[in-house]
């Protein structure tokens, strides 16, 4: 299953570029490196419900912020049950930024989650609207 996914992943670019190739063919495919962050459960998840809100909080205000400064494109969980939580796509200069970035999150701080980063090739003219 995860290297379906990875599969999958390392594809995203190829049928995107194939996607924007023809709504205007004048439109040249420009590369841009982001970093794509899978969240993953941590080693302390037995914070008691009110702690955990409190987590949650904070990692919704975190995730606001890098938002509104442009380093989060793209963020949100995954619905099912399993050790992948969610993720992250960050817009970063090199992966010690990202690192860092990271470390502002409350889940990961607390240890509620852990991450597995990865650089990620996409277009300019590819992100989300």
């Amino acid at each position: 299953m995860k290297k379906l996914f990875c599969s999958l992943i390392m594809l995203f670019p190829l049928l995107l570029f194939a996607q924007t190739k023809g709504k205007n063919d004048n439109e040249k495919f420009e590369p841009i490196q982001l970093y794509f962050v899978m969240l993953v459960k941590g080693p302390n998840r037995t914070q008691d419900s009110i702690t955990a809100a409190k987590i949650q909080e904070g990692q919704m205000a975190n995730i606001g912020k890098l938002a509104k400064e442009g380093k989060l494109i793209v963020a949100g969980p995954f619905m099912d049950d399993t050790n992948w939580r969610g993720l992250f796509i960050l817009k970063c200069q090199d992966a010690a930024e990202c690192e860092n970035l990271l470390k502002t999150d409350p889940a990961i701080s607390s240890g509620r989650l852990t991450y597995e980063v990865h650089p990620w090739m996409t277009g300019k003219n590819c992100l989300f609207k």
